[in-house]
């Protein structure tokens, strides 16, 4: 895939206000920890991560997009009116119809000549949304497209803390430890095809995608029979097969990645990827032979919030001036599947 006209005009993001440490998490499981005789320190030990943030209780998803997405399009100066393509790709959405991407039309006054539905592809949404918009802004159809998504991992923790409470078994713990990682927050990208900015800034180059969907079964969430005649959210993750599988499907899609982009190996200043925490973190990089100090990350901070954590950790490299102008930067995503899709941006 090669783009000669796609932007990304600007970045918004809303942080979830409710700070939750991993010591809060682990005083909550202390009945566990002593069934299996852990020691406090665990969670952050195996994941790298301190702290995660959460939407109070009963927060609607579409609230937190139009929040991102105001401040995208303030950020840069395009009216709802220029929206050609809105696009909701969060794994958690409102409800099964209408899709949410409607209420947060709504919430941006976009409306009339405009595509406005749903996408969803676990943690790789919002990347392939911009893929969505690119394509209808390289072929011509529209001039400006925003991706939005709106993560919440609270409800997921509160019922898996629960059954782990209920089940102390290390199986049990094992499968529900990435939930542990969750975090909440929303995000839009605006993509333009350049005309209302002459910056030339954070060219679209291209992008790869790769899908292993044989491993499909190894991060499951949904909404499973509870055997009382009714239904539950349950998740689970075999969190090790989701790593090593996902870093040689990561590697795979580098090999063609490069050379689809016209970057050699060394072209690459810096990289933004899929925030799941340290072991994931060095497994790529190592596996990519990519140094540490050219990523960056906010899993210690923000935890994984799915959709949603790469392109956020992208708007914050890019506040803090980590991402600069001219800058090669690789935007890496991995999500359960498992599909793989890369992407080059000119800075």
């Amino acid at each position: 895939m090669k783009y000669s006209k796609v932007f990304i005009e600007s970045f918004g993001y809303e942080l979830a206000p409710v700070v939750v440490t991993s010591d809060e998490l682990e005083a909550r499981l202390e009945p566990l920890y002593k069934t299996l005789h852990f020691t406090p320190g665990q969670l952050q030990a195996l994941t790298g991560i301190r702290e995660r943030r959460w939407w109070e209780p009963g927060f609607q998803l579409s609230k937190g997009a139009v929040a991102a997405g105001k401040k995208a399009l303030s950020a840069a100066g395009v009216p709802a009116s220029e929206i050609g393509a809105l696009l909701y790709t969060g794994v958690c959405r409102e409800r099964f119809e209408p899709a949410t991407a409607c209420r947060v039309a709504a919430g941006l006054g976009i409306s009339g000549n405009v595509a406005v539905l749903d996408l969803s592809n676990a943690c790789l949404g919002v990347l392939n949304g911009i893929l969505e918009v690119a394509n209808r802004i390289e072929l011509g159809q529209i001039r400006a497209g925003l991706v939005v998504s709106c993560e919440s991992a609270r409800e997921i923790n509160d019922i898996m803390i629960a059954r782990m409470l209920e089940d102390r078994s290390m199986e049990n713990f094992a499968s529900s430890l990435a939930t542990l990682t969750g975090g909440s927050g929303a995000v839009a990208v605006l993509l333009t095809d350049g005309s209302f900015s002459k910056s030339g800034r954070r060219r679209l180059r291209g992008g790869l995608t790769q899908a292993a969907p044989e491993h499909h079964a190894l991060c499951l969430w949904g909404i499973t029979p509870d055997g009382k005649g009714g239904f539950a959210q349950s998740m689970s993750t075999d969190a090790v097969s989701v790593m090593n599988y996902g870093v040689e499907l990561g590697r795979r899609t580098w090999e063609q990645f490069l050379p689809e982009v016209g970057w050699g190996e060394h072209d690459v200043d810096r990289v933004v990827c899929h925030q799941v925490g340290s072991a994931h973190q060095s497994a790529i990089l190592k596996t990519l032979g990519i140094p540490l100090q050219k990523d960056f990350t906010s899993y210690e901070f923000l935890g994984n919030m799915g959709t949603v954590s790469l392109p956020l950790t992208a708007a914050l490299a890019d506040e803090r001036d980590v991402l600069s102008e001219g800058d090669r930067v690789a935007l890496l995503g991995i999500g359960s599947g498992l599909n793989c899709l890369m992407l080059g941006v000119d800075w």
